[in-house]
Protein backbone atom coordinates (compact mmCIF):
# COMPACT_ATOMS: atom_id res chain seq x y z
CA UNK A 1 0.00 0.00 0.00
CA UNK A 2 2.82 2.39 0.85
CA UNK A 3 4.31 1.91 -2.62
CA UNK A 4 0.96 2.62 -4.24
CA UNK A 5 0.51 5.84 -2.24
CA UNK A 6 3.99 7.07 -3.13
CA UNK A 7 3.43 6.17 -6.77
CA UNK A 8 0.28 8.27 -6.70
CA UNK A 9 2.11 11.23 -5.14
CA UNK A 10 4.94 10.99 -7.64
CA UNK A 11 2.60 10.64 -10.62
CA UNK A 12 0.71 13.76 -9.50
CA UNK A 13 3.95 15.70 -9.24
CA UNK A 14 5.32 14.32 -12.48
CA UNK A 15 2.18 15.05 -14.49
CA UNK A 16 3.14 18.71 -14.61
CA UNK A 17 6.40 18.14 -16.46
CA UNK A 18 7.73 16.23 -19.47
CA UNK A 19 9.82 13.19 -18.61
CA UNK A 20 13.42 13.31 -19.84
CA UNK A 21 14.60 10.39 -21.92
CA UNK A 22 16.68 9.02 -19.04
CA UNK A 23 14.06 9.61 -16.33
CA UNK A 24 13.96 5.93 -15.37
CA UNK A 25 17.69 6.05 -14.66
CA UNK A 26 17.37 9.27 -12.67
CA UNK A 27 14.58 7.84 -10.57
CA UNK A 28 16.44 4.62 -9.96
CA UNK A 29 19.46 6.66 -8.85
CA UNK A 30 17.39 8.19 -6.06
CA UNK A 31 16.73 5.05 -4.07
CA UNK A 32 16.26 5.42 -0.32
CA UNK A 33 19.85 4.21 0.19
CA UNK A 34 21.45 7.02 -1.86
CA UNK A 35 19.30 10.11 -1.41
CA UNK A 36 20.67 12.94 0.73
CA UNK A 37 19.69 13.34 4.35
CA UNK A 38 16.69 15.70 4.46
CA UNK A 39 14.95 17.03 7.54
CA UNK A 40 11.33 18.12 7.12
CA UNK A 41 9.48 20.07 9.82
CA UNK A 42 5.68 20.22 9.90
CA UNK A 43 4.35 23.16 11.93
CA UNK A 44 0.78 22.49 13.00
CA UNK A 45 1.27 18.74 12.88
CA UNK A 46 -1.49 17.87 15.36
CA UNK A 47 -4.23 19.59 13.35
CA UNK A 48 -6.70 18.41 10.76
CA UNK A 49 -4.28 18.92 7.87
CA UNK A 50 -1.15 18.34 9.92
CA UNK A 51 -1.89 14.77 11.00
CA UNK A 52 -2.55 13.23 7.56
CA UNK A 53 0.25 15.37 6.10
CA UNK A 54 2.63 14.02 8.75
CA UNK A 55 1.59 10.49 7.81
CA UNK A 56 2.25 11.14 4.11
CA UNK A 57 5.65 12.70 4.83
CA UNK A 58 6.56 9.71 7.02
CA UNK A 59 6.12 7.36 4.07
CA UNK A 60 8.15 9.55 1.72
CA UNK A 61 11.59 7.94 1.24
CA UNK A 62 13.19 11.33 0.53
CA UNK A 63 12.67 12.31 4.20
CA UNK A 64 15.32 11.18 6.71
CA UNK A 65 14.18 13.23 9.73
CA UNK A 66 10.61 14.33 10.39
CA UNK A 67 10.01 16.96 13.07
CA UNK A 68 6.38 17.40 14.10
CA UNK A 69 5.49 20.61 15.94
CA UNK A 70 2.30 22.05 17.38
CA UNK A 71 1.25 23.93 20.49
CA UNK A 72 -0.01 20.62 21.95
CA UNK A 73 -0.72 17.03 20.97
CA UNK A 74 2.36 16.38 18.86
CA UNK A 75 4.06 13.79 21.09
CA UNK A 76 1.09 11.50 20.46
CA UNK A 77 1.05 12.11 16.72
CA UNK A 78 4.81 11.55 16.58
CA UNK A 79 4.57 8.31 18.57
CA UNK A 80 1.83 7.08 16.25
CA UNK A 81 3.56 7.72 12.92
CA UNK A 82 6.98 6.72 14.28
CA UNK A 83 5.83 3.09 14.35
CA UNK A 84 5.56 3.07 10.54
CA UNK A 85 8.45 1.08 9.07
CA UNK A 86 9.91 3.73 6.77
CA UNK A 87 13.21 5.56 6.55
CA UNK A 88 12.60 8.71 8.53
CA UNK A 89 13.20 9.22 12.24
CA UNK A 90 10.31 11.07 13.88
CA UNK A 91 10.36 13.51 16.79
CA UNK A 92 7.46 15.42 18.30
CA UNK A 93 7.73 18.91 19.76
CA UNK A 94 5.04 20.77 21.71
CA UNK A 95 4.90 24.35 22.92
CA UNK A 96 6.80 27.48 21.91
CA UNK A 97 9.86 26.53 23.96
CA UNK A 98 10.43 23.50 21.70
CA UNK A 99 9.86 25.26 18.37
CA UNK A 100 13.56 26.00 17.88
CA UNK A 101 14.47 22.33 18.31
CA UNK A 102 11.87 21.34 15.76
CA UNK A 103 13.27 23.79 13.20
CA UNK A 104 17.03 23.43 13.67
CA UNK A 105 18.62 21.86 10.60
CA UNK A 106 15.38 21.70 8.59
CA UNK A 107 15.71 21.64 4.81
CA UNK A 108 11.96 22.02 4.28
CA UNK A 109 9.35 23.57 6.57
CA UNK A 110 5.67 22.95 5.87
CA UNK A 111 3.17 25.22 7.63
CA UNK A 112 -0.44 23.98 7.92
CA UNK A 113 -0.81 25.69 11.32
CA UNK A 114 -3.82 27.78 12.26
CA UNK A 115 -7.57 27.39 12.34
CA UNK A 116 -9.53 25.72 9.53
CA UNK A 117 -12.53 27.26 7.80
CA UNK A 118 -15.97 26.63 9.24
CA UNK A 119 -19.37 27.31 7.65
CA UNK A 120 -19.94 31.02 7.33
CA UNK A 121 -16.29 31.92 7.87
CA UNK A 122 -14.64 34.14 5.30
CA UNK A 123 -10.93 34.22 4.58
CA UNK A 124 -10.90 37.57 6.36
CA UNK A 125 -12.06 35.74 9.48
CA UNK A 126 -9.20 33.29 8.99
CA UNK A 127 -6.76 36.15 8.51
CA UNK A 128 -7.58 37.67 11.87
CA UNK A 129 -6.55 34.44 13.61
CA UNK A 130 -3.91 32.91 11.36
CA UNK A 131 -1.88 36.03 10.50
CA UNK A 132 -0.38 36.25 13.98
CA UNK A 133 0.35 32.53 14.08
CA UNK A 134 2.17 32.66 10.75
CA UNK A 135 4.17 35.74 11.77
CA UNK A 136 5.32 34.04 14.96
CA UNK A 137 6.32 30.81 13.21
CA UNK A 138 8.18 32.65 10.45
CA UNK A 139 10.10 34.68 13.04
CA UNK A 140 11.34 31.37 14.46
CA UNK A 141 12.17 30.01 10.98
CA UNK A 142 14.31 33.10 10.31
CA UNK A 143 16.22 32.39 13.53
CA UNK A 144 16.62 28.61 13.51
CA UNK A 145 16.61 27.51 9.84
CA UNK A 146 16.95 30.63 7.67
CA UNK A 147 18.00 28.67 4.59
CA UNK A 148 15.06 26.25 4.61
CA UNK A 149 12.47 26.06 1.87
CA UNK A 150 9.11 27.16 3.29
CA UNK A 151 5.79 25.70 2.06
CA UNK A 152 2.93 27.90 3.28
CA UNK A 153 -0.42 26.12 3.59
CA UNK A 154 -2.02 28.30 6.30
CA UNK A 155 -4.85 30.37 4.85
CA UNK A 156 -5.39 32.93 3.53
CA UNK A 157 -2.30 32.08 1.45
CA UNK A 158 -2.74 35.28 -0.59
CA UNK A 159 -1.89 37.17 2.61
CA UNK A 160 0.20 34.75 4.67
CA UNK A 161 2.92 34.43 2.02
CA UNK A 162 3.44 38.23 1.96
CA UNK A 163 3.49 38.19 5.77
CA UNK A 164 6.24 35.56 5.71
CA UNK A 165 8.21 37.54 3.13
CA UNK A 166 8.10 40.69 5.27
CA UNK A 167 9.17 38.78 8.40
CA UNK A 168 12.13 37.27 6.54
CA UNK A 169 13.08 40.66 5.05
CA UNK A 170 13.16 42.24 8.50
CA UNK A 171 15.35 39.40 9.74
CA UNK A 172 17.69 39.73 6.75
CA UNK A 173 17.07 36.14 5.68
CA UNK A 174 14.61 36.54 2.80
CA UNK A 175 15.32 34.47 -0.29
CA UNK A 176 12.38 34.78 -2.68
CA UNK A 177 13.35 31.47 -4.29
CA UNK A 178 12.57 29.57 -1.09
CA UNK A 179 9.11 30.84 -0.13
CA UNK A 180 6.11 29.06 -1.63
CA UNK A 181 2.38 29.39 -1.20
CA UNK A 182 0.98 25.90 -1.70
CA UNK A 183 -1.77 26.12 -4.33
CA UNK A 184 -1.52 22.47 -5.37
CA UNK A 185 -5.01 21.65 -4.13
CA UNK A 186 -6.42 23.99 -6.79
CA UNK A 187 -4.50 22.00 -9.40
CA UNK A 188 -5.61 18.68 -7.91
CA UNK A 189 -9.26 19.78 -8.04
CA UNK A 190 -8.99 21.20 -11.55
CA UNK A 191 -7.49 17.93 -12.80
CA UNK A 192 -10.18 15.85 -11.10
CA UNK A 193 -13.11 17.96 -12.27
CA UNK A 194 -11.76 18.31 -15.82
CA UNK A 195 -11.14 14.57 -16.17
CA UNK A 196 -14.71 13.88 -15.10
CA UNK A 197 -16.22 16.21 -17.72
CA UNK A 198 -13.74 15.31 -20.48
CA UNK A 199 -14.15 11.59 -19.77
CA UNK A 200 -10.41 10.97 -19.75
CA UNK A 201 -8.24 9.09 -17.20
CA UNK A 202 -7.36 11.56 -14.45
CA UNK A 203 -3.83 10.19 -13.98
CA UNK A 204 -2.77 11.66 -17.33
CA UNK A 205 -4.44 15.04 -16.90
CA UNK A 206 -2.63 18.30 -16.31
CA UNK A 207 -4.28 21.70 -15.75
CA UNK A 208 -2.24 24.78 -14.79
CA UNK A 209 -3.90 26.98 -12.16
CA UNK A 210 -2.70 30.55 -11.77
CA UNK A 211 -3.48 33.71 -9.80
CA UNK A 212 -4.00 33.18 -6.09
CA UNK A 213 -5.54 30.71 -3.67
CA UNK A 214 -9.00 32.04 -2.79
CA UNK A 215 -12.27 32.39 -4.68
CA UNK A 216 -12.03 34.28 -7.96
CA UNK A 217 -8.25 34.66 -7.59
CA UNK A 218 -8.04 30.95 -8.47
CA UNK A 219 -7.84 30.78 -12.27
CA UNK A 220 -7.62 27.31 -13.84
CA UNK A 221 -6.33 27.48 -17.41
CA UNK A 222 -8.46 24.80 -19.02
CA UNK A 223 -7.43 26.07 -22.46
CA UNK A 224 -3.97 24.69 -21.63
CA UNK A 225 -5.25 21.40 -20.20
CA UNK A 226 -3.80 18.16 -21.47
CA UNK A 227 -5.09 16.04 -22.99
CA UNK A 228 -7.02 18.83 -24.70
CA UNK A 229 -10.74 18.14 -25.08
CA UNK A 230 -12.98 20.79 -26.63
CA UNK A 231 -15.56 21.33 -23.91
CA UNK A 232 -18.43 23.81 -24.36
CA UNK A 233 -17.90 27.25 -22.85
CA UNK A 234 -20.68 26.78 -20.29
CA UNK A 235 -18.93 23.61 -19.07
CA UNK A 236 -15.59 25.44 -18.81
CA UNK A 237 -17.27 28.21 -16.79
CA UNK A 238 -18.89 25.65 -14.48
CA UNK A 239 -15.55 23.83 -14.02
CA UNK A 240 -13.85 27.13 -13.22
CA UNK A 241 -16.50 28.02 -10.67
CA UNK A 242 -16.32 24.60 -9.01
CA UNK A 243 -12.54 24.77 -8.80
CA UNK A 244 -12.78 28.22 -7.20
CA UNK A 245 -15.42 27.08 -4.73
CA UNK A 246 -13.91 23.66 -3.98
CA UNK A 247 -13.06 24.52 -0.40
CA UNK A 248 -16.55 25.81 0.31
CA UNK A 249 -18.02 22.64 -1.23
CA UNK A 250 -16.14 20.51 1.29
CA UNK A 251 -16.84 22.81 4.27
CA UNK A 252 -20.56 22.66 3.53
CA UNK A 253 -20.51 18.90 2.95
CA UNK A 254 -18.83 18.37 6.33
CA UNK A 255 -21.56 20.48 7.93
CA UNK A 256 -19.45 22.26 10.48
CA UNK A 257 -17.22 19.30 11.29
CA UNK A 258 -14.19 20.28 9.27
CA UNK A 259 -12.74 21.67 6.08
CA UNK A 260 -10.77 20.18 3.17
CA UNK A 261 -8.15 18.66 5.45
CA UNK A 262 -7.54 15.33 3.71
CA UNK A 263 -7.31 16.59 0.15
CA UNK A 264 -5.15 19.50 1.35
CA UNK A 265 -2.81 17.10 3.13
CA UNK A 266 -2.50 15.09 -0.08
CA UNK A 267 -1.84 18.22 -2.14
CA UNK A 268 0.67 19.47 0.43
CA UNK A 269 2.51 16.14 0.29
CA UNK A 270 2.61 16.26 -3.52
CA UNK A 271 4.16 19.72 -3.49
CA UNK A 272 6.59 18.89 -0.67
CA UNK A 273 7.74 15.81 -2.58
CA UNK A 274 8.37 17.98 -5.65
CA UNK A 275 10.41 20.45 -3.55
CA UNK A 276 12.51 17.61 -2.13
CA UNK A 277 13.14 16.19 -5.59
CA UNK A 278 14.25 19.64 -6.74
CA UNK A 279 16.57 19.97 -3.74
CA UNK A 280 18.07 16.60 -4.63
CA UNK A 281 18.82 17.66 -8.18
CA UNK A 282 16.12 15.81 -10.09
CA UNK A 283 15.57 17.85 -13.28
CA UNK A 284 12.38 19.15 -14.90
CA UNK A 285 10.34 19.57 -11.71
CA UNK A 286 7.46 21.90 -12.59
CA UNK A 287 4.64 22.82 -10.20
CA UNK A 288 2.18 25.68 -9.80
CA UNK A 289 2.80 27.81 -6.73
CA UNK A 290 2.15 31.27 -5.28
CA UNK A 291 5.57 32.95 -5.32
CA UNK A 292 7.28 36.31 -5.68
CA UNK A 293 6.81 37.05 -9.34
CA UNK A 294 7.22 39.63 -12.09
CA UNK A 295 5.02 38.00 -14.72
CA UNK A 296 2.20 40.42 -13.80
CA UNK A 297 2.24 43.80 -12.07
CA UNK A 298 1.51 42.06 -8.76
CA UNK A 299 4.45 41.22 -6.44
CA UNK A 300 3.17 37.69 -5.78
CA UNK A 301 1.36 35.44 -8.21
CA UNK A 302 0.68 31.74 -8.68
CA UNK A 303 1.94 30.18 -11.90
CA UNK A 304 4.07 27.30 -13.07
CA UNK A 305 7.58 27.35 -11.63
CA UNK A 306 10.63 25.17 -12.20
CA UNK A 307 11.98 23.81 -8.91
CA UNK A 308 15.63 23.13 -8.25
CA UNK A 309 18.37 22.91 -5.64
CA UNK A 310 17.69 26.44 -4.39
CA UNK A 311 13.91 26.42 -4.64
CA UNK A 312 12.54 28.39 -7.58
CA UNK A 313 14.82 28.12 -10.60
CA UNK A 314 12.47 29.95 -12.94
CA UNK A 315 8.98 31.43 -12.86
CA UNK A 316 7.27 30.50 -16.12
CA UNK A 317 5.08 32.83 -18.15
CA UNK A 318 1.32 32.35 -18.23
CA UNK A 319 1.27 31.26 -21.86
CA UNK A 320 -1.68 31.85 -24.21
CA UNK A 321 -5.02 32.51 -22.50
CA UNK A 322 -8.54 32.19 -23.84
CA UNK A 323 -10.73 35.29 -23.85
CA UNK A 324 -12.59 33.91 -20.81
CA UNK A 325 -9.32 33.32 -18.95
CA UNK A 326 -7.99 36.76 -19.87
CA UNK A 327 -11.17 38.27 -18.48
CA UNK A 328 -10.79 36.21 -15.30
CA UNK A 329 -7.19 37.35 -14.97
CA UNK A 330 -8.17 41.01 -15.02
CA UNK A 331 -11.03 40.40 -12.57
CA UNK A 332 -8.83 38.65 -10.01
CA UNK A 333 -6.07 41.25 -9.89
CA UNK A 334 -7.78 43.86 -7.63
CA UNK A 335 -8.80 41.25 -5.04
CA UNK A 336 -5.40 39.57 -5.07
CA UNK A 337 -3.64 42.94 -4.82
CA UNK A 338 -5.73 43.86 -1.78
CA UNK A 339 -4.97 40.53 -0.07
CA UNK A 340 -1.24 40.91 -0.69
CA UNK A 341 -1.27 44.46 0.65
CA UNK A 342 -3.24 43.37 3.69
CA UNK A 343 -0.55 40.82 4.57
CA UNK A 344 2.27 43.32 4.08
CA UNK A 345 0.48 45.92 6.22
CA UNK A 346 -0.12 43.40 9.02
CA UNK A 347 3.52 42.33 9.06
CA UNK A 348 4.74 45.90 9.20
CA UNK A 349 2.30 47.09 11.89
CA UNK A 350 2.40 44.15 14.31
Amino acid sequence: MRTAVLRSLRSSAAAARPAPANSHLLRRGFSSESVPERKVAVLGAAGGIGQPLSLLMKINPLVSKLALYDIAGTPGVAADVSHINTRSEVAGYAGEDQLGQALEGADLVIIPAGVPRKPGMTRDDLFNINAGIVKSLCTAIAKYCPSAIVNMISNPVNSTVPIAAEVFKKAGTYDERKLFGVTTLDVVRAKTFYAGKANVPVAGVNVPVVGGHAGITILPLFSQASPQVNLPEDVIKALTKRTQDGGTEVVEAKAGKGSATLSMAYAGAVFADACLEGLNGVPDIVQCSFVQSSITELPFFASKVILGKNGVEKVLDLGPLSDYEQEGLEKLKPELKASIEKGIKFANEN
